[in-house]
C-alpha cells in the first residue's frame, strides 16, 4: 500500500503537482493523510535520478539541436519565473531527445556557453546543425564549441519578432506572406520570396527589413538539408 502510494506521489511531483496538491489528492481517493513536507521528503528520491541524468554519458553525435529557454515559475522564496534552457536532438534515424536542460534566474549567453561545453565533455561530440533564436552571442559561443557545426535562425521566433514591430492590421497579411519563405521546394525559390518580401515591406517598415536582411544568410540554412 505504502509503495503504490509513494509511486505515485513521486509520478505526480514529476509531473509538476504541488506537495499540497498531491497531499489533498491522497487523502480523498485513499483516506490517508500525507501532510505537504511528508509529500515533499517522498518526493526527493527524484533527485538522485535527476543528477544522474545531468551526468549521463551524450550519444557521440546528433544530426540536428534545438537550444531555447522558456521562462516557468518555480518556487523559491517565493514563486518566481526563471529560465529553463533545453537542448533538443535529433539523432540521424529520426530519433527526437532532450540532450539535457538546466535553470538559471534569466536568459544569457554565459549559461549557453556552459551548457555547450558541458555536453561536449560528455560525449557529444559532433552536430550538423543548431536551431535557435536570436540570443546575442549564440552563434559565437556554437562556433568556439563546435566549429563545423551550421547554424539556423528559428523561424518562428523571427516571425513573432516582426510581429511585434507591425501595425496590429498588417500583421495577418505579412505573416502570411513571410510563412512562404520556409515553403519553397529549392533554397533559390526561397530566397526569392524573401527578396520579394523585403521590396515589399521596405516602405512601410524599413527597420524590420534592414533587420532581416542582416540575419539573412541564417534564414534559409536548412535548405541546404534533403526535405525530410
Amino acid at each position: 500500500h505504502s509503495d503504490i502510494l509513494e509511486s505515485m506521489i513521486i509520478k505526480l511531483y514529476s509531473k509538476g503537482v504541488t506537495t499540497r496538491e498531491i497531499a489533498d489528492l491522497i487523502e480523498k481517493m485513499y483516506g490517508s493523510h500525507y501532510s505537504p513536507a511528508q509529500v515533499s521528503n517522498i518526493s526527493k528520491q527524484m533527485i538522485p535520478k535527476v543528477e544522474a541524468y545531468h551526468k549521463r554519458k551524450l550519444s557521440d553525435k546528433f544530426f540536428c539541436v534545438y537550444l531555447d529557454a522558456t521562462y516557468l515559475p518555480l518556487r523559491r522564496e517565493t514563486f518566481e519565473r526563471e529560465a529553463v534552457y533545453i537542448a533538443i536532438g535529433i539523432k540521424p534515424n529520426g530519433h527526437k531527445e532532450v540532450i539535457d536542460y538546466c535553470i538559471a534566474p534569466s536568459e544569457n549567453i554565459e549559461v549557453w556557453t556552459d551548457m555547450l561545453q558541458n555536453m561536449k565533455s560528455r560525449g557529444l561530440k559532433q552536430v550538423e546543425l543548431f536551431l535557435s533564436d536570436g540570443v546575442v552571442g549564440m552563434k559565437t559561443a556554437l562556433a568556439r564549441t563546435y566549429p563545423k557545426a551550421h547554424f539556423q535562425r528559428c523561424l518562428v521566433h523571427v516571425m513573432r519578432n516582426i510581429c511585434a514591430k507591425v501595425r496590429v492590421d498588417d500583421r495577418e497579411k505579412i505573416m502570411n506572406e513571410f510563412k512562404q519563405v520556409h515553403q519553397q521546394t529549392s533554397k533559390k525559390e526561397a530566397a526569392a520570396v524573401l527578396h520579394k518580401f523585403y521590396a515589399r515591406w521596405n516602405k512601410a517598415y524599413s527597420n524590420v527589413i534592414k533587420g532581416l536582411k542582416e540575419i539573412e544568410p541564417d534564414l534559409l540554412v536548412f535548405y541546404n538539408y534533403p526535405k525530410q
